[in-house]
């Protein structure tokens, strides 16, 4: 018979391919075998047979390191490789330069800096998902050394050479004990209750190597590092294993700290200042630098040795913040970006993953056929309905207010038909909920002035009218479905602006619970027992509500004031985009409690149609309104982050 072999060759039919009914486990056909007489070797250990499985494609996330399997579909062996990548997260609520952060990358902290103007007391928290607004610190400030943690976070001095050292706790800053030697464009690195400050300059311009201890209270000198440090140049690490990276007029120079003594590790690859360094001493990341040639570049150190990393940042900027617990994971946010010479407000995050991540973002969609503002949103991203509003600028009555109507499929707009109100023109300023099928239309103001009861129903494929409100209002906002919603605010004109609210049951309205606050043109969401509202074009527009069927609560606010946002989700999922006077592009995400920024619309507009009946914030839809002076027929579609297995086949050669 002679010697056989083990593995892919007894599973190989004539045709080449893999036997797929039983891979590489089970029981073996005679017919494999060239010598008939052998009649007991009829199973595969099962070593060989649970080596590599044969899938019919890849199987999903995640997958360990290293696993190989057979992909029927594609006739080839496959792995899951390990991907170091940036990609895009939320920005920042300010935009800012000269910048300094701490924590990790789901839980990390951006503070100080400058916003072109002066230096701010802005202080932002990220969740891993976008930006949250914190307490202000007490005194603006720039260049500054920072460490810490999102809850437990230093600032100590700031340009050119100020000594005062503010602590965070995760909702206020007061007053530490000062650095005994003043400085701006150090580092520091370490916790509150163990931390370090060092180099950067007091005053003009002579560099320091000098280094300080902090442990919470007060300062006390420590040994000065070799070479002298400025130029916001980069650490990370703890008190006891600390790590300093290049800065003028260091050069390349890296030292390692052990609480007492520095000695010098291995040479950075190249010269950087105004750089973020994250992470531990053994295991560093390196990224956000000077200027070029090499902005984008990240690179990693083991402790011993750099390597440049193929991650590259998007958008290479400098004098950023930084934050990071190893040299997996990694926050870059703020900065300045060279070339435009602006400030950013733009975040990324570095990744070792066996994902690809796609981070989250809006995307163009089809344009509305008609260029409208002031109507009504129905459904979702991708089966909605755009009801009502205005063709003309400035609000004409008549002609301009034809009660237009469109439906979207996630792909392109289609006329529909009117809605057939009397007065015609009253579908303006109007509160809107349900599905493209089942959709619900209330309020609104006809002629240019005043306010109507109307409500209208959409079947899927016509109008007709429902029972009208007991309170006549223009600018409400609606909540729920066609059967069971909620209406809430609105403002007669003239008149004051409304706190009551209604229900109505798919014929009828009936008084509910009235706000906490009168609001109007503000968001809105969620069903007739879990709902919430935010914003308004009058009075303090950052306010939020929840409502649980009987009472409304205050919650968190806004991170950025708004009205006629587009808006959409339920009390636990929501979101709110662009809005506001001036207008802005902002996008803001509601978990019940916070809101956080999410990836900005591209064009800054208000009085947009919208898509409230998404299930959650991973899918949104805004079309129309007014950026000034016109009306815009342009859609948006939201798209949230997503992660895909890095599959890379194997080869022969």
């Amino acid at each position: 018979m002679g010697a056989r072999t083990r593995g892919f060759a007894n599973n190989v039919l004539t045709s080449g391919k893999l036997d797929a009914t039983d891979g590489l486990t089970g029981n073996l056909a005679s017919t494999n075998f060239a010598n008939a007489t052998v009649t007991n070797i009829e199973e595969l250990p099962p070593a060989v047979g649970s080596a590599i499985s044969s899938v019919a494609g890849n199987p999903a996330a995640p997958v360990a390191v290293g696993k190989i399997w057979y992909n029927t579909n594609t006739d080839s062996f496959n792995i899951a490789a390990t991907l170091e990548a940036w990609s895009s997260g939320a920005p920042l609520s300010v935009s800012r330069n000269y910048v300094k952060g701490c924590g990790t990358q789901t839980a990390a902290l951006t503070y100080s800096g400058y916003t072109g103007t002066a230096p701010t007391t802005s202080t932002e928290e990220y969740n891993g998902s976008g930006w949250t607004t914190g307490g202000n610190m007490g005194a603006g400030a720039y260049s500054i050394q920072a460490y810490g943690t999102q809850t437990a976070a230093v600032q100590s001095g700031s340009y050119p050479n100020n000594a005062d050292t503010e602590e965070y706790d995760g909702s206020a800053w007061t007053a530490g004990g000062n650095l005994n030697t003043g400085r701006g464009e150090g580092a520091g690195f370490g916790i509150l209750t163990a931390g370090v400050v060092a180099g950067g300059f007091n005053p003009g311009p002579t560099s320091l190597s000098t280094v300080e201890h902090y442990d919470g209270t007060s300062y006390s000198s420590a040994t000065s590092m070799s070479n002298a440090r400025r130029a916001d140049f980069g650490a990370a690490g703890i008190q006891t294993a600390g790590l300093a990276v290049s800065g003028p007029p260091s050069g390349t120079a890296v030292e390692e700290y052990d609480g007492t003594t520095w000695t010098a590790g291995g040479a950075h690859p190249s010269s950087l200042s105004q750089h973020c360094a994250t992470g531990t001493q053994t295991d560093a990341l390196v990224y956000g630098v000077g200027p070029p040639p090499a902005p984008t570049q990240t690179t990693k150190y083991d402790g011993t040795t750099w390597t440049v990393s193929p991650a590259t940042l998007a958008t290479g900027r400098r004098l950023a913040a930084g934050a990071g617990a190893d040299g997996s994971s990694a926050l870059l946010s703020g900065g300045y970006i060279d070339g435009p010479n602006v400030r950013t407000n733009l975040t990324e995050e570095y990744n070792v993953s066996l994902n690809v991540i796609t981070g989250a973002a809006w995307a163009s969609g089809g344009n509305l056929n008609n260029a409208t503002r002031g109507g009504a949103g129905i459904g979702t991203r991708d089966a909605a309905i755009a009801a009502g509003g205005i063709t003309g600028s400035p609000a004409p009555a008549g002609p301009g207010r034809p009660g237009l109507s469109e439906e979207y499929n996630g792909t392109s707009w289609s006329n529909l038909p009117t809605i057939g109100r009397s007065p015609s023109d009253s579908a303006f300023v109007i509160g809107g909920c349900g599905t493209s099928t089942a959709g619900l239309i209330a309020g609104g103001m006809p002629g240019g002035q005043g306010q109507v009861a109307n409500t209208d129903e959409w079947d899927g494929s016509s109008w007709t009218a429902g029972g009208a409100m007991n309170d006549a209002r223009q600018s409400p906002e609606l909540a729920g479905v066609q059967t069971q919603a909620l209406v809430t605010g609105g403002r007669d004109d003239p008149g004051p602006v409304k706190s009551t609210s209604e229900i109505y049951n798919g014929t009828s309205w009936t008084t509910d619970a009235s706000m906490s606050n009168a609001r109007d043109y503000h968001g809105s969401g969620g069903t007739t027992s879990a709902a919430w509202v935010a914003g308004a074009q009058t009075g303090t527009n950052t306010l939020t509500e929840n409502y649980d069927g009987t009472s409304w609560t205050a919650s968190g606010a806004l991170v950025a004031g708004t009205y006629g946002a587009g808006m959409g989700g339920p009390q636990t999922s929501a979101h709110m985009a662009g809005g506001g006077s001036p207008y802005i592009n902002t996008t803001q995400h509601y978990d019940g409690t916070i809101w956080v920024t999410a990836p900005s619309i591209s064009s800054a507009r208000r009085n947009v149609f919208s898509s409230p009946n998404v299930a959650d914030t991973s899918t949104a839809m805004i079309a129309g309104g007014t950026p000034a002076p016109t009306n815009v027929q342009s859609t948006e579609e939201f798209t949230g982050e997503t992660s895909a297995l890095n599959v890379e086949s194997l080869t022969t050669s």
